[in-house]
């Protein structure tokens, strides 16, 4: 019986690339022989299905033949577990065999390993959210709101360097400006080399001359900042909208996260949205849905005039073009379409009754 190897990886046939890759990563993290939840046999498993899919050709090759793949050559020239493992304890050193897998990528953001690359640095700092609430209206025609939030900031000392004004800032000694050391840990797979961010430094390479006195060189103070978003015309409630660089800031060498504004619109007891369409509801007479009339009708931009015409049936539904939600890609808005109901007198009176069966009569 040929080996499933989607199911071993817990993805589809028709997974993408990165799909297959994530369910990967997220295995051999769980399976490595080095983790308290490893399971060796399972971690073998894992790096064959791996091999196989992870590669196109030789997903292609394993979809043409299923079963029989192994005898139409498997993995050819592809890595054997000894060579897995023994890249493993290498830190992947960049090995990227003929299926197509990068160690030193994979097992680099899975257990440190370094794979032969600078990771020093500290990146980025945080992504931050705020949550704003907006009217419906405000949601449909926009708005600028004014956002007040403590976050961390370059200090405003030393400008977000650490080092004291006038100073500068000088290799760390410790990780000679790479931003990381590397670790030899023993194992149960024999020495296992990994890379960590350098804490003299903290990942940055380099160390104040003399350290900023107002952050004790950290080039981070926590602090309130004041900024104005402004909310597109036609956003709907649960969206959210990205400020680059406008999140916490790392610290020196970094650059700030971003910032999500996430949108709340409170509902209205008028409208109800659909899409960029908004929907209403609106009472006419009998009279008036018999004969015909015309009525004022409650729309976002105001009030507006609708025709009725004569045998008008209850709950049909009548179109406003252009009164609904500006499109937020694009230009135009949608309709708003009201549907009307017909009032009919629960008690009507005896002449009323007398002058409906006329009526019913004249109808007939």
């Amino acid at each position: 019986m040929g080996k499933d190897y989607y199911n071993t990886l817990g993805v589809e046939k028709g997974a993408t690339d990165e799909e297959i890759k994530k369910a990967f990563r997220k295995l051999a993290h769980k399976y490595h022989p080095d983790k308290p939840t490893g399971d060796e046999q399972k971690f073998k498993e894992v790096n064959e299905a791996y091999q196989v899919i992870g590669n196109t050709e030789k997903r292609k090759q394993y979809d043409q033949y299923g079963a029989t793949f192994g005898q139409q050559g498997g993995f050819g020239g592809g890595m054997n577990w000894e060579d897995f493992m023994r890249a493993t304890r290498q830190g992947g050193g960049g090995a990227n065999f003929d299926f197509g897998v990068d160690l030193g990528d994979i097992f680099g953001d899975l257990f440190g390993f370094g794979g032969g690359r600078s990771r020093g640095g500290r990146g980025r700092g945080r992504d931050i959210q705020v949550d704003v609430e907006l009217t419906f209206k405000e949601a449909v025609f926009g708005v600028e709101k004014d956002l007040h939030l403590t976050k961390n900031n370059a200090c405003a000392v030393c400008s977000g360097s650490g080092a004291e004004p006038g100073s500068d800032r000088k290799k760390c000694d410790t990780c000679h400006g790479q931003g990381q050391v590397r670790v030899v840990q023993r194992t149960i797979l024999g020495d296992m080399q990994s890379a960590r961010v350098c804490t003299a430094c903290s990942g940055a390479g380099d160390i104040p001359e003399k350290r900023c006195k107002h952050c004790s060189g950290a080039g981070v103070e926590k602090s309130s900042t004041s900024l104005t978003v402004k909310i597109p015309a036609g956003i709907d409630n649960g969206s959210s909208i990205r400020l680059t660089g406008k999140g916490e800031y790392g610290g020196p060498g970094s650059s700030a996260g971003d910032l999500y504004v996430a949108v709340h619109v409170h509902e209205d007891k008028r409208f109800v949205r659909q899409g960029d369409d908004i929907l209403t509801e609106d009472t006419i007479s009998y009279p008036q849905a018999v004969l015909g009339d015309t009525i004022d009708i409650e729309t976002i931009d105001g009030t507006k005039q609708l025709v009725i015409p004569s045998g008008t049936q209850s709950h049909q539904q009548f179109r406003l073009k252009g009164l609904g939600v500006p499109h937020l890609r694009g230009s135009g808005r949608g309709d708003q379409y009201v549907r009307v109901k017909v009032d009919v007198p629960k008690k009507p009176s005896r002449h009323a009754k007398k002058l409906i069966e006329e009526l019913k009569n004249e109808l007939q």
